[in-house]
């Protein structure tokens, strides 16, 4: 087949990039179509045919208001000579449209008519749909917050109207969890199948090789992923431990102030936009230590000896907290999104019900009351490799490439 990959932007790391990823890794040959490329931003993807548009042109950082072009980029961007495209989104790139979609829209002259459309969609767009009245509540332009969301409200009604247009453009959808799975058919009316994200376990799973030594009361394990070396002074087996992207709907503000709350260590992990303003949270407190990005080798280190992980997002899934959980580290989980699929409360880590300091705090203190298996943690989570991401997705291509009839059937 002539296969085509296409995702909302390529401009940082994170979960979704991880996805288009390993598809690329799938398909190599297959290039990829997008609205925006920063190599600089994400290096994943240099030995891939990248392919941009006009909005190129555009700085990154005007990412979150070209929202309306790039729905209009996508839905014009011809891709009628492929048998198959697959969208990697959680925004506009669901747009774009298959050869057999321009054929029976009365376009005669498409070089594939037979040609589908699979898109692997995170979640319907957030920001017009299920988190509207967070980004409302804060856009995330600073002082320009007022202007942006007097515009934003003006313009959503078309926007969502435009948008589930763009969404029935797919022939099938796949989606991360059966959060989104259930988002996508409140807000699409289109039904969809999960099949989970992968997740490199392997490297963050407990060896069986790991030798343990004791210096007073601190402890410092080596791995079989290798070693890492641990901020002097930092007893991580009394610490929690947050990574990710650094910015509002992330919620690591709450992280923050449930661990100044209980008085209790914690680590923050990554960078972002939101970083100044955590740090200034943080109050100078030596509760509280903020750690650049770092590789997985070491990043599995920590996650092994800390004394659990923090998850405050609303997420439609969340691959951190389920690499935490390879590497033993039991989760505290907001009880809403994908943390569903992988926290079992009580077995691997426990959840709480409302998106405040005060409850995650009261989870906290709820937790450190709790006995959990680290080797029985790590394998709660071993239905989420790359391995197993690899055959689903290949045997659902093959499984609906092999059909003369699409949309959802």
């Amino acid at each position: 087949m002539k296969v085509a990959l296409v995702c909302d932007w390529l401009t940082n790391v994170g979960g979704a990039e991880k996805v288009l990823l390993r598809i690329h890794e799938l398909y190599p040959v297959a290039p990829i179509y997008t609205s925006k490329y920063d190599p600089k931003g994400i290096d994943w993807f240099k030995d891939a045919d990248v392919r941009t548009g006009w909005l190129q042109k555009f700085p990154s950082k005007m990412r979150r208001v070209l929202g309306p072009f790039r729905q209009w980029y996508f839905s014009h961007l011809d891709l009628s000579d492929y048998d198959l495209i697959i969208s990697v989104t959680g925004a506009e790139a669901k747009a774009v449209k298959s050869g057999k979609c321009l054929h029976e829209a009365g376009k005669k002259d498409v070089k594939c008519p037979n040609g589908l459309h699979i898109s692997y969609c995170h979640v319907p767009t957030q920001y017009y749909w299920q988190m509207y009245d967070d980004y409302v509540k804060n856009p995330g332009f600073g002082v320009l917050n007022p202007f942006v969301r007097f515009f934003f409200k003006l313009m959503v009604r078309p926007l969502r109207k435009a948008d589930l247009k763009a969404a029935q453009n797919p022939d099938y959808y796949v989606t991360i969890s059966e959060y989104a799975k259930d988002a996508i058919k409140k807000y699409y009316g289109r039904e969809a199948v999960v099949i989970h994200p992968p997740v490199e376990i392997d490297d963050f799973k407990i060896k069986s090789s790991k030798k343990q030594t004791k210096q007073g009361n601190k402890t410092t394990k080596k791995q079989g992923v290798g070693s890492a070396q641990v901020v002097e002074n930092l007893d991580l087996a009394k610490t929690y431990i947050t990574t990710a992207r650094q910015v509002n709907w992330k919620r690591l503000d709450l992280a923050v102030k449930a661990c100044l709350m209980a008085q209790r260590r914690l680590v923050v992990i990554g960078e972002g936009p939101e970083h100044r303003k955590l740090v200034k949270m943080a109050e100078g407190s030596d509760l509280i230590k903020f750690l650049p990005l770092m590789k997985k080798e070491e990043l599995a280190v920590y996650l092994a000896q800390a004394k659990g992980y923090l998850f405050p997002s609303l997420e439609p899934f969340g691959i951190a907290p389920v690499e935490a959980l390879a590497a033993g580290c039991p989760v505290i989980g907001f009880a809403e999104g994908g943390s569903r699929d992988y926290i079992k409360d009580g077995k691997n880590g426990i959840l709480f019900k409302e998106q405040t300091a005060k409850s995650l705090a009261e989870a906290i203190l709820k937790f450190e009351k709790m006995k959990f298996d680290r080797e029985k943690i790590s394998k709660t989570v071993d239905g989420f490799g790359v391995a197993r991401f690899d055959n689903e997705i290949v045997n659902f291509v093959k499984e609906k490439t092999g059909k003369k009839n699409a949309k959802d059937k």
